[in-house]
């Protein structure tokens, strides 16, 4: 080949660019640059069918195309890698010692020394002259000795007296701990001992209404004294106050000074008078007499005009409203945990639970119409050819139970503690609270006795259940928490956090938008859907565990029962503007149940049309407040 070899030198190739040639060989001629008529497209077929397009490169001095040979591309790969360019290249090579390490004996130039290597240099001596002159004039200051003793700052030395804390010095002494009595002692004299009423009483006292915070004991030596199981404890809470009071007393200072004309009446929340929010129930118009146990639940008819109730003392009983009379009562065989008459006013059911049983009954009361037509539909129910296997066994009522009103019968595998209707009335949730299972809510269809199970899993021990009153959602309260499940898209919309410690009942406004749960710790908790997932407001009206609690279905009403015996009823306005957050105002205290075994009002409902309460108590009696 010929040698073409580009004699331009090291210059940049660009000016070139607008020629046709890229510079001169040896000879002193033009060298062309290739023809390059390559579009991408050949480019790119060029790069698929050529098997050495991998290792052509472009040379920039000739502007021709050159293959590497396996020589070169071995030596690229090894520069790339970081290796030296020959192969052959030890790197490990012992090195070559230059200077030799042997002493030698004769110097290496054995010329004299200089005079000046041993005579004290002049220039040195003018210099070191300067310097004790400067020294002495006292321009020049010899280092101090550092100094060891630690240094300390005033933080406050600066300041401002006119500041809102510059005023008050911080500092408050530690109040000083009360020294022991004789109390204390471990051999305490006989009239600081308590006797047993003393000490029953000291118990059931609230650790900060005690006047000591500790039980006196006597013992027979101190070697027999065990150790103070509060020890840790009250040092803790000791260190807490110490640590935490100049906290408080500058949030106090704050309030104080950013408060200072604050009107007291502005700071409480202005509530309008509960005469300018009637009607609601004021007075116990009637007492429902005849249970001689408990009544757990109670149920009014869609009309109004009947009000059905369950008791411990294992009867049911149908009570005509306006006149307190008992129209009829059903003897079932369990306590009642639970009724609830169906919301849907052209069916006359009632769902009655008790042990592992619920009883659809017809209590054939009001227009007759509407009883026989209920019969037919139950009894116009065709089997399906394929029976699928289910977990509630549903068996038609016969003999003397048909004749009491037992329509249809469902057993369940474990106690039902609660029954709540759709508002459509066809479908019916039942509660059979059971930690370890997952079959604790199950839904029957009552047209087409059919049964499931909504949950693969529960989390938690299930309290109450509750249909939306218009779309398809259902809540499942557990102890601590109140989920909201979609049950046509199946899965878990919301999960609300009541902030109390055991979720005992709970209510959906007719809305839908709002929730309240009432809890074993005396607390109410009100949550706006739209709004959090967590209470929009805990009410903690009532001094014990609430049992129940319900909201109107027409006026802005919604009420509380407790164990405390009262039954508080509140205004909760819930607005349709979305920017206006509901209005709640506690309105009048309803009393009128005796405390029974410790328990008190065991659950509320409202009358469908009128601004009335019902409430049924553990004395055996239901009570009707207008």
């Amino acid at each position: 080949t010929n040698d073409i070899r580009n004699t331009v030198g090291n210059i940049p190739m660009e000016w070139y660019k607008d020629y046709p040639h890229i510079g001169y060989d040896l000879d002193g001629k033009k060298i062309f640059k290739p023809i390059r008529n390559k579009d991408e497209l050949d480019e790119f077929l060029d790069k698929m069918e050529n098997p050495d397009y991998w290792r052509t490169v472009q040379d920039k001095m000739t502007g021709a195309d050159i293959r590497l040979s396996d020589e070169q591309v071995d030596l690229v790969h090894r520069l790339q890698e970081g290796k030296f360019g020959d192969v052959n290249f030890n790197e490990y090579e012992p090195a070559i010692d230059f200077f030799s390490n042997e002493v030698m004996i004769h110097p290496v130039t054995n010329r004299p020394q200089d005079k000046r290597s041993f005579i004290p240099s002049l220039i040195e001596k003018e210099k070191v002259g300067k310097l004790v002159h400067a020294i002495k004039m006292g321009w020049i200051k010899p280092r101090r000795p550092k100094e060891t003793t630690p240094q300390y700052y005033d933080l406050w030395a600066k300041e401002d007296p006119n500041s809102i804390l510059g005023r008050h010095k911080m500092h408050v002494p530690a109040p000083k701990l009360k020294l022991p009595g004789h109390e204390e002692s471990y051999n305490p004299p006989p009239e600081y001992l308590m006797s047993e009423e003393e000490r029953l009483a000291w118990e059931q006292q609230d650790p900060e209404d005690r006047k000591l915070s500790f039980l006196p004991q006597k013992f027979a030596c101190l070697r027999a004294v065990p150790a103070y199981s509060r020890f840790i404890h009250e040092r803790f809470e000791r260190c807490l106050d110490l640590y935490l009071c100049p906290r408080q007393i500058l949030s106090f200072f704050l309030l104080f000074f950013i408060q200072v004309n604050v009107n007291p009446e502005d700071l409480i929340p202005k509530l309008p008078k509960p005469k300018d929010l009637q009607p609601f129930p004021t007075t116990q118009s009637l007492v429902y007499r005849g249970h001689s146990s408990l009544v757990r639940s109670i149920s009014t008819s869609p009309s109004g005009q009947w009000l059905v109730s369950g008791s411990d003392d294992c009867t049911v009983r149908f009570w005509e409203v306006s006149t307190a009379r008992c129209l009829k009562t059903v003897e079932v065989g369990g306590a009642v945990k639970g009724v609830a008459w169906n919301p849907n006013p052209s069916i006359c059911l009632v769902a009655i639970s008790y042990d592992d049983t619920v009883v659809l009954l017809n209590p054939g009361l009001g227009d007759r119409l509407v009883s026989t037509a209920t019969d037919q539909l139950i009894s116009s129910y065709e089997e399906p050819e394929e029976v699928k296997e289910q977990p509630v066994q549903w068996t038609v009522a016969e003999g003397e139970g048909h004749e009491q009103g037992h329509r249809l019968i469902l057993k369940h595998p474990k106690a039902v503690r609660q029954v709540t209707w759709h508002g459509k009335g066809d479908y019916l949730a039942c509660v059979m609270p059971d930690n370890g299972s997952s079959l604790q809510v199950v839904i029957h269809q009552v047209s087409k006795r059919r049964t499931q199970n909504p949950f693969r899993k529960n989390k938690g021990l299930v309290q109450c259940v509750s249909f939306h009153p218009i779309r398809p959602y259902f809540f499942v309260a557990t102890q601590r928490y109140v989920r909201v499940y979609n049950l046509i898209k199946q899965e878990l919309t919301k999960k609300l956090m009541a902030n109390c410690k055991w979720i005992s009942s709970m209510a959906t406004h007719p809305g839908g938008d709002n929730v309240i749960c009432g809890s074993y710790d005396c607390r109410l908790a009100w949550f706006d859907l739209d709004l959090s997932t967590k209470p929009y407001k805990v009410l903690r009206h009532h001094k014990k565990a609430l049992r129940s609690v319900a909201y109107h279905r027409h006026y802005p009403l919604f009420a509380s029962g407790s164990d405390d015996g009262s039954v508080i009823v509140c205004h909760g306005m819930v607005y349709n503007d979305l920017l206006q957050n509901p209005l709640i105002v506690p309105v009048k205290v309803l009393k009128g149940h005796t405390i029974t075994h410790d328990l008190g009002v065991l659950d509320v409902t409202f009358h469908p049309t009128q601004p009335w309460v019902f409430s049924s108590g553990a004395d055996g009696t239901v009570r009707l407040f207008t």
